[in-house]
């Protein structure tokens, strides 16, 4: 147990530190994604190309430059008018602001985040947004600072991998949805068997690598965390190449790695359905008391 909670708080600590380097680099004018590739300078392709023009032109440069994705969360996601959105490990708010646009000024999006400097550009983000109905919160996806039942949708890109206690966030996330709420999030997920070297590579981790979940891993800790409806849909099957660049720098034997993890790792979006409530929703004050109660005492 105690090796396990080092381990966790030194993921942790590489993590928070990865994405404050790379929030800094988008203050001095560059791009956050090539935090963790290569030392000739191309970006990681598990980060790169994940919106089009429409959206990239909806939002402040700097929020796409600190974007450290690796799908489209506000793509695949069901939005609608009114409805309050969390996105966990918000980074510089590229998904925070673009869900903001999609529930409109009657909604509300959260961003949460552990990272200072994070929080700072994705604030300043939001104040060249002239985003109203946005508020980023600092803490960690394990403890969410919400209420239960307050949330219509949770969404997150590629920051679920980064925790060392993913039943935990998953049982956060199920807490604070509101019944029938919905999790609609991009991550990646692997498919058989991966060495051990990988996934105890901090730095991977830091990269979204190491700390994947094998698909059939991850519908079951959803499930065990009370989510129904589970669906993986893979939106990329990342190749021998992509895996060359994504490991650079990890230390590893990079050929012996790249012939391993050929098809291995997946981007996928992942959704899941918080069980509606037992009670229904109110009708119209002129409905029938039967009408008005679904419980037993009333119902049977």
């Amino acid at each position: 147990m105690e090796s396990s909670v080092s381990e966790a708080i030194n993921v942790k600590e590489v993590v928070k530190e990865k994405y404050g380097q790379a929030a800094l680099r988008v203050y001095k004018g560059g791009s956050g994604c090539c935090g963790a590739t290569a030392a000739n300078g191309s970006c990681d392709p598990i980060t790169s190309n994940l919106y089009d023009s429409i959206q990239t032109g909806e939002v402040p440069a700097e929020a796409v430059l600190a974007s450290l994705g690796c799908g489209n969360p506000t793509a695949l996601a069901q939005l609608n008018p009114g409805e309050t959105v969390l996105d966990l490990g918000s980074g510089g708010g590229i998904d925070v602001l673009l869900s903001a646009k999609r529930v409109g000024p009657t909604g509300k999006a959260y961003g949460l985040d552990m990272t200072d400097e994070m929080l700072a550009l994705a604030n300043e983000n939001k104040r060249k947004a002239g985003a109203e109905n946005v508020e980023f919160l600092k803490g960690e996806i394990e403890n969410i600072p919400l209420p239960d039942n307050t949330v219509d949708v949770i969404i997150s890109n590629c920051v679920i991998n980064l925790s060392a206690d993913k039943d935990r966030v998953f049982r956060e996330a199920f807490r604070v949805l509101k019944p029938g709420g919905r999790l609609a999030v991009s991550d990646i997920v692997t498919r058989g068997e991966i060495r051990e070297d990988i996934r105890r590579n901090a730095m991977l981790w830091a990269g979204c690598v190491a700390g994947a979940l094998d698909e059939g891993d991850y519908r079951a800790k959803l499930a065990a965390a009370g989510f129904e409806q589970i669906s993986i849909e893979p939106t990329r099957v990342y190749s021998i190449e992509d895996a060359r660049k994504s490991f650079q720098g990890s230390g590893l034997d990079l050929d012996a790695i790249a012939s391993e993890v050929e098809g291995k790792f997946i981007s996928g979006f992942v959704r899941a359905v918080k069980p509606p409530s037992a009670v229904s929703h109110q009708p119209s004050g002129n409905a029938s008391a039967t009408e008005r109660c679904c419980e037993p005492t009333c119902c049977s």
